[in-house]
């Protein structure tokens, strides 16, 4: 058993934009905690948390990490995550494992686009979470305008806890203390307004508060923590890791002040009967209780294998224990647990209520799955965190022939790992299409390929996957005749086509509408066997076909010479010459856009918009001189808008892009999609 309760364990992890360091945090804090002698550089290339070869070579963090120290008493897992926006994903996906999240702001850039979409996903979780302002002791910073700053974007109720003195060498606390010296603001007005905040959450204590005695320190704890889990409350730490300026108190506040498992707000779990209906899960933070476990992240180990990183929500698991996945009734058997120390992994014997570990060489377990001790525990799931969902991306194919099931394997491997990277076998396009949040995220990936692999890939862009249909009525014939030396074949069919309504599910109809025998009922499969071969390629353009209605109203057959196969190419091509009558439309699809950016861009960001056939829907200004424009545009025009984006803002801008619906596409582009379609006919 760990020498370590469940009141003890302290879980944090440290989410805001890439360079605010967040990485270098962590090292002062092992450090200071005796778990390293020295503590590490990104640039060194020695830190505990970023060891994989291409977070060297980028210099970023490029997946979280989880690593651990005791203090005080208490136990603390941090887990470090990518600022990068490519590599979000990696770092909303630590949410779920967590009681509080430190959104780590850069001094001397003050608040940037991640940490605005990080603090939107702590508080749409109903995570609790406080705020680190790092590098305080940089040169030609402005504190107090970065304070402002974080008041005007995220509230009023963001209020120091401590706040920089001596030039920024030493922080002083104004939660406990209300008196001292600080290089800006005021110590006493700043310990009024914090004491003023968190008495709200309690009427007793605001009660003798304002009835002019002061809180005791015991009442005054217990408030905080209280503000904190509601939200009422978001502290404001300051911190330097140059010259270790407030990390004895962020430590301090680590172990004092932030919830254990006990305490935190309860994560969204839900159960599902054997109906499919969902209803909230109550779970019971207790040791004694059956586990239930939730695997936030999985990863590939090349000493130990496949690594599923779990949270212990209820109960223990134990070494050499039986756990049930999901809803499958066969048992797992868990060999080794690991703590988790960067790279390092120690084999413990136990993971207790609200501890953090990892389970080595059980292949059968994926991300976001619920591990659990009984079958009573079958239909419980955890809602997980909202992903951006992955829309750059570009074709891919192996560079040696030989390579394919290779690439495959590697593919699959990489998913698994990453949960905003996809491939996808397009049909309408035969593309195999790997696809990420952005060009740096996928450059990763193929360097992982090569990397750990051994497979390198060609890449091309991504094409449009476009939908054929129709916009008339129109009927259309064929007759199939084929004598040979023996028996012929023989099958003539008329048929008629028509647009589907849009309240339609499917988006094919197929009706018989013969009468007296002029198509015998056995041959009308044959005919829609026929069409759904077009259907599926295409009648002018090579893309599938949807939103048609087909009816059969006639034909002919002979009593030796028809079979299914006459029917079959005679189907097929009476609906080709059907479609090129009903004046046939390729429809493109459209994305739905939402654009953050600093205001001064705003015009240039809506003329550009402009230029690619795209509509600005809405704008909202949003505190800190930033807009949110919402629009939607042609995917053609924006597969690549993510390099796009970043020049016009000079890298400011962020954006998520989602499917929004199908509409037709411009006769010019038509034409040019048209023509540059080189169909093979079919041997009859």
């Amino acid at each position: 058993m760990p020498a370590y309760t469940t009141a003890d364990i302290r879980n944090i992890t440290l989410l805001g934009h890439g360079g605010a360091g967040k990485t270098t945090l962590v090292e002062c804090l092992l450090e200071k905690a005796g778990v390293i002698q020295k503590a590490g550089t990104v640039e060194a290339k020695n830190t505990v948390c970023d060891f994989e070869e291409e977070e060297h070579h980028h210099g970023h963090s490029l997946s979280s990490c989880i690593v651990h120290f005791d203090h005080d008493g208490r136990h603390v897992n941090l887990i470090d995550t990518p600022g990068m926006p490519d590599f979000i994903g990696q770092a909303i996906i630590t949410l779920p494992a967590v009681e509080t999240a430190a959104i780590v702001v850069d001094a001397t850039k003050g608040v940037q686009t991640i940490t605005r979409r990080m603090m939107a996903q702590t508080t749409r979780r109903k995570l609790p979470h406080f705020i680190v302002i790092n590098k305080i002791d940089h040169d030609g910073i402005d504190l107090p305008a970065i304070v402002e700053n974080i008041q005007k974007s995220f509230g009023a109720h963001c209020l120091p806890i401590n706040l920089p003195a001596n030039g920024a060498t030493k922080v002083v606390d104004v939660f406990d203390h209300g008196s001292g010296e600080a290089d800006f603001s005021s110590v006493e007005e700043a310990h009024t307004a914090i004491v003023d905040q968190v008495v709200e959450v309690d009427d007793a204590v605001m009660e003798k508060y304002l009835g002019g005695e002061q809180p005791s320190k015991e009442d005054l704890h217990r408030v905080f923590e209280k503000a904190l889990r509601e939200a009422h409350l978001t502290p404001i730490l300051f911190t330097s890791t140059r010259n270790g300026a407030g990390l004895d108190e962020l430590m301090s506040f680590l172990v004092n002040l932030c919830p254990n498992p006990l305490e935190g707000n309860p994560r969204p779990f839900y159960c599902v009967d054997a109906d499919g209906n969902e209803q909230d899960f109550a779970y019971e933070p207790d040791p004694a209780r059956p586990a239930i476990a939730h695997v936030f992240k999985v990863t590939s180990d090349p000493f130990v294998g496949k690594l599923s990183y779990f949270r212990v929500h209820q109960g223990s698991i134990e070494h050499n224990s039986q756990i049930f996945r999901n809803d499958n009734k066969k048992a797992l058997r868990v060999g080794h647990i690991f703590k988790l120390q960067g790279k390092e992994h120690k084999d413990i014997e136990n993971a207790i209520c609200g501890d953090i570990c990892a389970v080595a060489k059980l292949d059968d377990i994926h991300r976001d799955d619920i591990l659990h001790a009984d079958h009573a525990h079958d239909g419980v799931r955890l809602r997980p965190p909202v992903l951006p969902k992955p829309m750059f991306g570009f074709g891919i194919t192996p560079k040696s022939r030989g390579d394919e099931t290779k690439l495959g394997a590697a593919l699959t491997k990489l998913q698994t790992e990453d949960p905003t990277f996809v491939v996808d076998r397009i049909a309408a396009t035969h593309q195999t299409v790997a696809k990420g949040i952005g060009e740096l995220h996928l450059r990763i990936v193929l360097e992982k390929l090569k990397n750990h692999f051994g497979v390198e890939v060609e890449t091309e862009p991504q094409k449009v996957a476009y939908k054929e249909t129709i916009s008339s009525k129109a009927e259309g014939h064929h007759r199939h005749k084929k004598q040979t030396g023996g028996a012929g074949q023989f099958g003539e069919v008329y048929l008629r086509v028509e647009p589907l309504d849009d309240d339609h599910e499917e988006g094919f109809e197929f009706a018989d509408e013969t009468f007296g025998g002029s198509v015998p009922k056995q041959f009308l499969p044959a005919i829609e066997k026929g069409v759904k071969q077009v259907l599926g390629h295409g009648a002018i353009a090579g893309y599938p076909m949807d939103g048609i209605r087909v009816a059969v109203y006639d034909g002919k057959f002979h009593p030796v010479d028809s079979k299914e196969v006459a029917f079959i190419t005679a189907g097929k091509r009476a609906f080709i010459d059907a479609v090129q009558k009903a004046r046939p439309v390729l429809m493109e699809p459209f994305v739905e856009l939402e654009i953050t950016a600093p205001q001064k861009f705003m015009g240039d960001l809506t003329g550009d918009i402009a230029g690619k056939r795209g509509r600005v829907q809405g704008t909202d200004m949003l505190p800190g001189d930033m807009c949110m424009i919402s629009a939607v545009a042609p995917l053609s025009e924006v597969l690549t808008y993510a390099p796009q984006l970043k020049s016009i803002t000079a890298g400011a801008g962020s954006f998520t892009m989602d499917y929004s619906h199908d509409e037709r596409t411009p006769p010019n582009v038509q034409q040019e999609v048209v023509a540059a379609f080189k169909p093979h006919d079919d041997e009859d």
